[in-house]
C-alpha cells in the first residue's frame, strides 16, 4: 500500500489533525468526518474533503483511520446506524488509533471479517509532539498480512511501528505504555517538588537527571512544561483517566494487582474533581503545590 490511496480519517482532534496533514503532504486523497464541521476547516483548506457521516467515509475510501475519544465513541463510529460497518465496502482496511479496550478491538475484528473488511487496533504513543513530528510509537494488533500491507502508510507518522499479535494485542500493549507513564508521572512530580523545596534551580536539575538513569519521555518533554506552569494538553487528563480505568479493569480480569496504577488514578481522579480534566497530564504537579 505504498501507492497513493483514497484514505479516510474519522476524528481530527489534537493528534488526528497532525496525522491528516502527514497524509495530505504525502499526496494521499483524504476524506474526513468530524462531529462538528468547523473543527475540520483548517484541514479542508489544505485539501481534505469532509463528509456528513462515518459510513460515507467508509463507502468512498480504501483505508480508514479512526482516532476518537472514548471506547463508547469507537463503538458508535463502527457499529452505529451511520457508522463504518453500515458501509458495504469489501476489502476496506480499518485502523483504530484510539486507545480503547482490547475487548472492543476483538469485536471490531470479528465484524470486519464478516463484512470482508480487514481491521487493525493500532493505538499510538508520543503525544501532540510525536504526532506533529511524525515520530509516534504505533502498537498493532490484528492480521499480520494487513499490518504489513499498511506499514508504508503508518511510516508517514510513526517511527516505532511494531506488530504485537492478534486483535486486541495493540490495545494491551498500549495499556503497558500507560501503566508505565502513570507511575512515572508521580516520580517526575515528586522529583520537582523535592528539588523546589531544596532550593535548587529546577531547569539545572533537569539537565542532570534527564540524561541519567532517571531519563524518560515525561521527564524530557513534560517536566519543562510543569516548571513553566504550562498545562496545555498534549494529552488530556480526561483521556488518561479513561486509559487507567481500562488498564485496571483488564488487570482485574487477569487477577493482577497494580498498586502503583491505582495510586496514580486516584490522584488524577482528584484533579478531575477539581476541574482540571481539560488540562494536560503534566498538571499532576498541582497535587504537590
Amino acid at each position: 500500500m505504498g501507492e497513493k490511496l483514497k484514505t479516510g480519517f474519522i476524528g481530527t482532534g489534537v493528534m488526528g489533525k497532525s496525522l491528516v496533514k502527514h497524509l495530505l503532504n504525502a499526496g494521499h486523497e483524504v476524506v474526513i468526518y468530524t462531529r462538528t464541521k468547523e473543527k475540520a476547516n483548517e484541514l479542508i483548506s489544505l485539501g481534505a474533503s469532509w463528509v456528513e457521516r462515518a459510513s460515507d467515509v467508509a463507502s468512498n475510501t480504501q483505508l480508514v483511520f479512526t482516532m476518537v475519544g472514548y471506547p463508547h465513541d469507537v463503538e458508535e463510529i463502527y457499529f452505529g446506524e451511520e457508522g463504518i460497518f453500515a458501509a458495504d465496502n469489501r476489502n476496506l482496511v480499518i485502523i483504530d488509533l484510539t486507545t480503547s479496550t482490547p475487548t472492543l478491538a476483538q469485536k471490531i475484528d470479528v465484524t470486519a471479517r464478516e463484512k470482508g473488511m480487514h481491521a487493525l487496533d493500532a493505538p499510538v504513543s508520543g503525544g501532540d509532539i510525536g504526532a506533529q513530528l511524525g515520530k509516534l510509537s504505533i502498537m498493532c494488533g490484528g492480521e499480520k498480512e494487513t499490518f504489513e500491507k499498511v506499514l508504508p502508510i503508518l511510516n508517514l507518522f510513526g517511527e516505532t511501528i511494531l506488530y504485537q499479535g492478534a486483535a486486541g494485542a495493540g490495545q494491551h500493549t498500549k495499556m503497558c505504555n500507560q501503566i508505565t507513564i502513570a507511575t512515572g508521572m508521580i516520580g517526575v512530580c515528586e522529583a520537582l517538588a523535592y528539588g523546589q523545596k531544596a532550593g535548587l534551580d529546577l531547569e539545572q536539575v533537569l539537565l542532570s537527571i534527564s540524561t541519567g538513569a532517571a531519563g524518560s519521555w515525561s521527564l524530557s518533554n513534560l517536566a519543562p512544561r510543569m516548571i513553566a506552569g504550562n498545562f496545555e494538553p498534549g494529552f488530556y487528563i480526561k483521556h488518561f483517566v479513561k486509559d487507567m480505568k481500562i488498564a485496571l479493569e483488564e488487570a482485574e480480569k487477569m487477577n493482577l494487582q497494580l498498586p502503583g496504577l491505582q495510586l496514580a488514578k486516584s490522584m488524577y481522579d482528584e484533579l478531575v474533581a477539581k476541574g482540571y480534566e481539560e488540562n494536560g497530564t503534566q498538571a499532576l504537579i498541582k497535587s504537590y503545590e
